[in-house]
């Protein structure tokens, strides 16, 4: 599905030092962290470029706009807006649908190897029902999208993000508002030394390979990553 009436925004972080993967800091050089999130970004975006289907990047800090599209191309994107993740999330689907897409999905920057079937997945499954929603191994999820029709503000507010809970509590209203809730696979964030290290062997013989990411991490040679824990 390739249609003009659905779209992916990507959720990206200006990467500068000590804003960005601030948990792999035990492990990793602040620069080396940097080039990490860059990098996650930059084939995250070659992913969603070969998809086919229509995406924005939200950014943040919002002043940081035109440096995010020089460091990362010129693509359509806006500012996220609002206090905390959920008031940023609630804001970008009601401006997706304010700009007349009836299908919306967010994801974050945070599984760089995310697989492209995904988004199909997610696209077809909003075809017919009203949310989807893909779990992530920490408690939280990685994507969300809905339809205008069966779009529900109420699981943005009040959220203790970054917490185990919140793939849960997300479910529990979803359901309390009546809204069928299609399921995508579990997969892991990126976001702490192990998480990076499993990042590695799951890619060890695939195409993931020849990304920016492994080419990061090979020049760098990281010994807490590449040697067993």
């Amino acid at each position: 599905m390739t249609g003009e009436n659905h779209c992916i925004v990507i959720f990206v972080r200006y990467p500068e030092k000590g804003a960005v993967k601030s948990r792999l800091a035990p492990a990793l050089d602040e620069g080396l962290i940097v080039a990490l999130y860059e990098s996650f970004v930059v084939d995250l975006l070659a992913t969603l470029e070969a998809s086919g289907h229509p995406f924005r990047i939200a950014f943040t800090p919002a002043d940081r706009g035109e440096e995010i599209f020089r460091r990362f191309g010129r693509h359509d994107g806006f500012p996220q807006t609002g206090a905390d993740l959920g008031e940023r999330m609630k804001n970008c689907f009601q401006r997706c649908f304010a700009d007349g897409f009836s299908q919306a999905v967010i994801i974050g920057s945070d599984i760089p190897d995310l697989p492209p079937e995904i988004f199909a997945e997610a696209f077809t499954a909003l075809e017919t029902g009203g949310a989807v929603i893909g779990p992530a191994a920490d408690g939280g999820y990685y994507l969300i999208g809905f339809r205008e029709e069966t779009f529900v503000p109420e699981v943005f507010e009040g959220i203790a993000w970054s917490t185990e809970g919140v793939f849960a509590e997300t479910l529990e209203r979803l359901a309390r508002a009546g809204v069928g809730v299609h399921r995508l696979p579990c997969l892991r964030d990126v976001d702490t030394p192990e998480d990076l290290r499993d990042l590695v062997r799951r890619n060890r013989d695939t195409p993931f390979t020849q990304s920016r990411t492994m080419a990061c991490l090979a020049a760098a040679r990281p010994v807490s990553l590449f040697s067993p824990p």
